[in-house]
């Protein structure tokens, strides 16, 4: 097959381009997109489901190479290991706008990859692997029921940018990455500088148009290269057992979907299941065990989630009996734990998210894996770790390291809440979320937590932030129902989640997942409104435990002491080889950092120690001073005086005649190499040449 391509504008000056045919030919679906010299492959293979499936299983996964950058990997080894918590993330948001475009029952195996051969640190490559994605699945033969476009839409004094260059993007008050099809949105994910509802619907507005140009070159591109889609093989529950469950069990179910309590209904529902599994084996007994107990199964979930969505929907009764736009009972609680720098316990009905802070020096930072990116990102002064333990939803499982699931979250909750952390901040701070139970929101419950905790460690964060999920209900009619603060089963059963995190003055970060393939602009708008007006009720709800950051830093917390030297001075702080800063370090136990500009962050245990150590720093910093009297000890002895060290690297003459107030005969009678001597300047000629006086210094003291 020839090689195919189309090439498109999106943006003045701004051209991406789709291949195919030209490598990859064995995959299913291949192609190849290109921005700048930004250059990604994503293929799509497929393989049969299996026996026991009853999900699809979909994955998706994305890899950086060095050697894209003309760069080698750091440290030891020189291959690329597991993937980057970048990497992670783009596998999540180029994952979920593309999995609610196949259809029901569809369990085949599918594998979509994708490569980044080029990278010019111009143009990240996430929106090219989510376009990328959507391309070599409709160039496939796989029941994929886009094609969707995907972009990223920055904003600057006012003005909407599409995919912002890296240069950009530093500028920009705006970091939306959008994907949906025509006039639908499927799933958004970015941050933002507490900008508006309007601003941020006007950003996805643009993205929308960008979009349907993405749309047509793909169809366009398929047009010339695609392959015919086969007919998909449905795993579908028997018409005959589905009948079977809904006759003899569908009340029960109805009546078990609507208990207020998460444990008590889960509890319901699986005696429920438990029974129908057992009497439909007997009225069913010529299928095989396994695969009935499957059906039996996949039929049961699909009665609780019609029984679960029609209560709400035709109701609007709610799992634990709120109405659509109340919130879950909120308890704040600070200061829990005595040895930590800040903590905070944040409850939301039964999800509760217990949130540790801790400061540290400029050597506890973050150092970016990434390969390309804009430079302020490369190292992370603030950031957010979210913890979710089988016991907070009271079950067993593998305990190992975080998912993607747990680095997604965290990273959230960590660009929502890192907008309002100064960035002159002089401490590192490292955020710990650990869900002590999780009934929905979870992330959301992080946001608020990691506010919380900041606060009571003194951080002075520049105003709160809060979240809030909004969930989504639908009908075939088109009958649409938007619930505030969704539960774990409205989330599970429902058609969106929808979260948003901000101040009082706008949206920090928002993230937006979809079991639909798309929803309206308009309906997603309203949606935001929902989020806005709960998130102003949290709010108030935490100003009660916490109103403010606390006056000063938490006395847990490591001191710390900012100074200023002179940059020339650098080198005598230093020392030969390092000599006098590591003494400080060694006999203070501070921990000290330099930056070329002269400034000094001074970190120790506590105040005694701290002092100590920004004494030593001035000591060999500072510059001598006229009038000024110090003692200082006797570098060299000579028959005319004697050359004294008065701060560190700094010598000056101390003349004979300028010993004593009486006349010297020989220098040693009044000191030897190595003695201290108090003595004053008294003059510091052009050259930088310090006469020094012994006399004048006694007489100053007497």
């Amino acid at each position: 097959m020839a090689e195919e391509k189309v090439i498109f504008n999106i943006a003045d000056n701004k051209t991406m381009e789709i291949s195919s045919g030209k490598i990859a030919k064995l995959a299913n679906g291949s192609c190849v997109v290109r921005m700048g010299d930004t250059i990604l492959l994503a293929t799509a293979c497929s393989g049969p489901a299996r026996a026991d499936s009853d999900f699809f299983p979909l994955q998706v996964d994305y890899r950086e190479k060095y050697s894209a950058a003309g760069k080698f990997p750091g440290g030891f080894i020189k291959r690329e290991g597991r993937p980057s918590t970048k990497e992670i993330l783009t596998c999540r948001v180029t994952d979920r706008p593309i999995r609610p475009l196949f259809p029901d029952g569809y369990y085949d195996e599918v594998q979509v990859q994708a490569l980044l051969l080029s990278s010019d640190d111009k143009y990240d490559a996430d929106v090219l692997c989510m376009l990328g994605a959507s391309a070599a699945l409709a160039l496939s033969d796989l029941p994929f029921q886009g094609p969707i476009g995907a972009c990223r839409v920055g904003m600057i004094d006012g003005e909407y940018i599409a995919n912002p260059t890296n240069e950009e993007r530093s500028k920009s008050s705006l970091n939306l990455v959008y994907a949906g099809l025509a006039d639908k949105v499927i799933m958004i994910e970015g941050e933002a500088d507490e900008c508006s509802e309007a601003e941020l619907q006007g950003a996805m507005a643009f993205a929308n148009e960008i979009v349907k140009i993405q749309i047509a070159a793909q169809n366009e591109l398929v047009a010339k290269a695609g392959k015919e889609k086969k007919e998909p093989v449905l795993h579908l529950v028997p018409e005959e057992i589905m009948t079977a469950l809904a006759d003899e069990f569908n009340a029960r179910i109805t009546e078990a979907c609507i208990i207020p309590g998460k444990n008590d209904r889960l509890t319901a529902l699986d005696e429920i299941r438990d029974g129908a599994v057992k009497s439909l084996a007997l009225k069913f007994a010529d299928l095989a065990k396994e695969q009935l107990e499957i059906e039996i199964r996949k039929g049961f979930d699909i009665l609780v989630k019609k029984a679960t969505r029609t209560a709400i929907l035709e109701r609007q009764y709610r799992p634990d009996g709120r109405g659509i736009e109340d919130l879950r009972e909120i308890s704040c609680e600070v200061a829990l734990l005595p040895v930590v720098h800040g903590s905070a316990l944040f409850s939301r009905g039964e999800t509760q998210a217990l949130v540790i802070t801790t400061l540290g020096s400029d050597k506890c930072s973050q150092i970016s894996d990434a390969i390309s990116g804009p430079e302020d990102a490369m190292e992370e002064r603030f950031y957010l770790h979210y913890n979710f333990p089988n016991y907070s939803v009271g079950e067993v499982g593998r305990i190992a390291g975080p998912g993607r699931r747990e680095i997604g979250h965290g990273d959230l909750a960590q660009r929502s809440v890192a907008k309002v952390v100064p960035k002159n901040f002089p401490y590192v701070v490292r955020c710990v979320s650990e869900i002590m139970g999780s009934n929905g929101s979870t992330s959301m419950a992080s946001v608020c937590g990691a506010t919380l905790s900041l606060m009571d460690a003194g951080v002075p964060i520049t105003a709160p932030v809060a979240g809030i999920s909004c969930g989504l209900v639908t009908d075939d009619s088109g009958k649409t129902l938007l619930l505030t603060d969704i539960l774990g089963a409205e989330d599970h059963f429902g058609d969106m989640d929808f979260k948003v995190c901000g101040t009082r003055s706008g949206i920090t970060g928002f993230q937006l997942d979809l079991k639909l393939p798309g929803i309206s602009l308009e309906l997603l708008g309203r949606a935001m409104e929902r989020t806005l007006s709960a998130r102003l009720i949290i709010l108030d709800k935490m100003a009660e435990c916490i109103a403010e950051p606390r006056s000063e830093i938490s006395k847990n917390a490591p001191g710390m002491a900012v100074i200023n030297i002179n940059p020339e001075k650098i080198g005598a702080l230093i020392g030969p080889g390092g000599k006098n800063i590591r003494a400080i370090t060694d006999e203070t136990g501070a921990s000290i950092d330099v930056e070329e500009d002269g400034t000094v962050k001074i970190m120790a245990v506590n105040n005694e120690k701290l002092e100590e150590a920004k004494n030593r720093v001035l000591g060999c910093t500072a510059e001598a001073e006229v009038g000024k009297v110090y003692r200082g000890r006797v570098v060299t002895v000579k028959d005319f005086g004697a050359f004294v060290e008065i701060i560190p690297g700094c010598e000056g003459l101390l003349h004979i005649s300028e010993m004593a107030n009486y006349r010297v005969r020989d220098v040693k009678d009044i000191c030897s190499e190595g003695d201290y001597v108090t003595v004053k300047v008294i003059d510091i000629d052009r050259s930088g040449k310090i006469r020094l006086s012994r006399k004048a210094a006694l007489e100053e003291i007497e």
